[in-house]
């Protein structure tokens, strides 16, 4: 990784320096390949006020570089302002590259090794038998008062002669009788 530090209208002290070089190390705990992190420091007015800016330029490979400018009233402020950001950014653009829940159907069918056409089929034979709460045959009035109390739309039950019946509601609000 190539380090440059520049000074604009101001002198780079080596303490100065030393808080830059510190602060551009710990860029190298999302193990980026980092071509090289220019600094350029300088004096800025405003309205009066001298302010202090600091940029950013990470030159990353194989990816966008990362440009940061961050200003304050104090260099030191805006060194650390500025570094926060950079490990933030490089945080998110390290989050994309190794997110674990990329992994593709065909890499997780080839890594479970199971045969899913053979689970299907005996899926689609099974056939789940499903016993009716109510044996003994009801009448119509019974279910029809049964259907309104509920707010149910429909109602199966056994008739008197022994067949399955349907007692429906219909959208004009009357009841229908299959």
């Amino acid at each position: 990784m190539n380090i440059s530090l520049t000074g604009r209208h101001l002198e780079l002290t080596d303490a100065i320096k030393t808080h830059m070089t510190t602060s551009i190390d710990t860029l190298s705990k999302f193990h980026m390949d980092i071509i090289s992190v220019n600094v350029i420091a300088s004096k800025q007015t405003k309205k009066g006020k001298e302010q202090s800016v600091v940029e950013f330029v990470i030159n990353l490979a194989h990816k966008n570089s990362i440009v940061i400018s961050q200003n304050d009233q104090d260099l030191y402020t805006a060194i650390d302002l500025a570094t926060a950001r950079a490990q933030k950014a490089m945080g998110r653009i390290h989050e994309r590259e190794s997110d674990h829940n990329k992994v593709g159907m065909n890499e997780a069918k080839a890594e479970t090794k199971i045969d899913l056409h053979a689970i299907a089929e005996a899926m689609e034979d099974e056939i789940v038998p499903v016993e009716l709460a109510l044996y003994k045959p009801r009448e119509v009035e019974d279910v029809l008062q049964d259907l309104k109390e509920s707010g149910k739309l429909f109602e199966i039950f056994i008739g008197h002669d022994g067949k399955t019946r349907v007692l429906y509601k219909r959208n004009d609000s009357k009841f229908g009788l299959y």
